[in-house]
């Protein structure tokens, strides 16, 4: 499970009690401005074990980015927010914006030693003013899971909060169970 936070609205939290009841991990791909307004949840993410990972400092079309400098900046700048509320370091870990990147873009955050992810299960449910239904949230998400997926969600959707703990249940009854990306990264190494 991935959530990408570009801004808080209030369904984090309930995210956050949807994972911990199903102690199932997740890493949480966050924006500049979410760490910086948003002290309390960060710490709260990795006191409960989940993985909070680059999403960039200002959520640019990363693939515009032509520059090693102007890359790292996007990256470090979030990094030095996170130390400044949890005191260690942030995880090498980004996702582009939009997922929208070049292949100069994986060089440099290879050059960067930071690893990329995508996500391979997603749907349209970052749209504020038109949420899709708790119907089309599962129409969408139930049938698409399968071994090894990387569902890409966004912290801002209220359908989500609201679906959250019924999904998983269902996915669980499924026969799945959820790991985090440090698995996957553990299994390729």
């Amino acid at each position: 499970m991935t959530f990408d936070c570009g801004y808080e609205n209030g369904a984090t939290p309930a995210i956050l009690d949807a994972l911990k009841k199903h102690q199932a991990p997740a890493a949480f791909f966050v924006v500049g401005n979410f760490v910086r307004d948003n002290p309390d949840l960060i710490r709260r993410m990795t006191e409960e074990g989940h993985t909070v990972a680059n999403h960039t400092l200002s959520h640019p079309d990363m693939s515009k980015i032509s520059s090693v400098e102007n890359f790292q900046k996007e990256l470090s700048g979030v990094e030095s927010l996170y130390k400044e509320i949890t005191g260690t370091d942030m995880i090498k870990y980004y996702r582009p914006p939009q997922g929208i990147y070049s292949t100069e873009n994986l060089k440099m955050a290879q050059q960067l030693d930071t690893r990329h992810f995508l996500g391979g299960l997603a749907y349209v449910d970052w749209q504020q003013d038109d949420q899709p239904t708790h119907e089309e949230a599962f129409d969408k998400l139930l049938p698409r899971i399968h071994p090894g997926a990387i569902v890409l969600l966004h912290s801002t959707s209220s359908t989500n909060a609201d679906i959250l703990n019924e999904l998983l249940t269902r996915w669980e009854k499924m026969g799945y169970e959820f790991g985090d990306l440090n698995d996957l990264v553990a299994e390729e190494g």
